[in-house]
């Protein structure tokens, strides 16, 4: 079984070729959104389909100028389960920007809490430790964190609260990134593509390909693929109980 809980379907030039390579490989795909407006295409676009789930998303990028999309957001909410992409991103953000980024998120955190079943996948960049304030212990869904790229400390802590690090290719091949993955216990990865951000440029019709990313953390974890492949599963199957 092979797995991507990051993908950014809608920015793929022909994302309905995309979407007959992922269900013809059966890729198990959360496709994730940067906006509630862009949900709604996805959603169709998703219709049917077995592999793939569209995601309602926030991007904590485009929170500040599309901030009155959030009666959309609550009006959408209820009909996914998948929450992403959402979060807060502090890298060369006015003090502005960053705090109307952390009034949406607090307020998406606090209907997800409500809905106790929602499945997160969260940005933290340059803002690790707000966010895991905001979401905090004992979130009643499920936490992915996204691409993280902060310090130990905050991942200890974001461990200890139960909640799930995606990783990519970019992430397994620098130097941060792996020494991160090497601080993630096995049960506690997921796989992530981010395409097209990364593995993938926008004109290709082919999935990413998971079984590198499974490769490299093998390396790094020095562990069997089939020993990785297995946590992986486990992990990404009790993500969707």
């Amino acid at each position: 079984m092979l797995f991507d809980t990051h993908l950014h379907l809608d920015l793929f030039t022909d994302p309905k070729k995309l979407i007959e390579a992922i269900e013809k490989q059966k890729i198990y795909t959360i496709a994730v959104t940067n906006l509630p407006q862009v949900f709604l295409n996805t959603q169709k676009l998703c219709e049917g389909l077995k592999y793939i789930r569209p995601a309602l998303g926030y991007h904590p990028e485009l929170a500040f100028k599309f901030s009155n999309q959030f009666d959309l957001f609550l009006e959408l909410i209820d009909q996914t389960r998948y929450i992403g992409e959402i979060g807060l991103d502090n890298q060369r953000k006015t003090i502005e920007d960053f705090t109307s980024q952390k009034k949406i998120f607090e307020n998406i955190i606090s209907v997800c809490r409500e809905r106790k079943d929602k499945i997160l996948t969260v940005h933290s960049r340059r803002a690790e430790k707000e966010v895991v304030s905001i979401i905090g212990n004992n979130f009643p869904g499920k936490v992915i964190l996204h691409w993280y790229s902060g310090s130990l400390n905050y991942l200890e802590n974001a461990l200890s609260y139960g909640y799930y690090f995606s990783v990519n290719s970019a992430m397994s091949q620098s130097k941060n990134g792996i020494n991160i993955i090497k601080n993630i216990p096995l049960n506690r990865l997921l796989l992530e593509s981010d395409s097209p951000f990364i593995g993938v440029d926008k004109n290709s019709v082919e999935p990413y390909d998971m079984k590198s990313i499974i490769a490299n953390i093998s390396n790094i974890k020095q562990l069997s693929t089939s020993e990785i492949n297995t946590a992986l599963n486990q992990n990404f199957k009790t993500l969707v109980l």
